[in-house]
C-alpha cells in the first residue's frame, strides 16, 4: 500500500481442504480457498478483496471466484493483543452481485496462526466456521 492506513488488512492466505456451504447445493462442498485482500478504510476506492474456491471433491464442480466490486465498511477492533478486521461490501460471482462480510483476525506471534473468522457471500456462500491459516498471512493495519 505504501501509505499509512488508519484501519485495514492485508491478506494472502490459502486453506487446502475446507467444507463450505453453497446456496442451492445440498450439504457441504469440499475444496480449497484462496483469500487475497489489500483493504484500507482511507482508500476504499482502490482497495481489493477476492476469494477463490476450487472444489476438490464431489460431483458437479462448484468452483468460483468472488471479486469485491465495492467495499463499503472496514472496522478494526483490538481484542487483547490481537486485531480483528471486518470488511463489508458487494462483489460478483459469475456476473451476479452479492453483499459480503469477511472477518480476519491477526493473532499475536505466540499463537502461531492467524484466523479467517468468517467469510460469507450473502445468498451464495458461507465458509461455515473459522479457518486457521499460517501466521503472517493476515496483517491488520491501524489496530492501535
Amino acid at each position: 500500500m505504501g501509505l499509512v492506513c488508519s484501519c485495514g488488512v492485508l491478506v494472502d492466505a490459502f486453506v487446502e481442504r475446507d467444507q463450505v456451504m453453497i446456496e442451492g447445493v445440498m450439504g457441504t462442498v469440499t475444496g480449497s480457498l484462496t483469500y487475497l485482500a489489500d483493504v484500507c478504510v482511507d482508500r476504499l476506492d482502490t482497495s481489493t478483496l477476492s476469494l477463490q474456491f476450487d472444489q476438490t471433491e464431489g460431483g458437479t464442480d462448484n468452483s468460483f471466484t468472488f471479486t469485491a466490486t465495492e467495499i463499503t465498511t472496514v472496522v478494526c477492533r483490538r481484542e487483547g493483543q490481537n486485531c480483528e478486521v471486518t470488511v463489508e461490501g458487494f462483489g460478483t460471482v459469475n456476473g451476479e452481485t452479492f453483499p459480503f462480510e469477511a472477518v480476519f483476525r491477526d493473532q499475536v506471534e505466540q499463537a502461531a496462526v492467524d484466523i479467517v473468522q468468517s467469510f460469507e457471500i450473502i445468498g451464495f456462500f458461507d465458509q461455515t466456521g473459522a479457518n486457521t491459516i499460517d501466521q503472517g498471512s493476515i496483517i491488520a493495519l491501524g489496530c492501535e
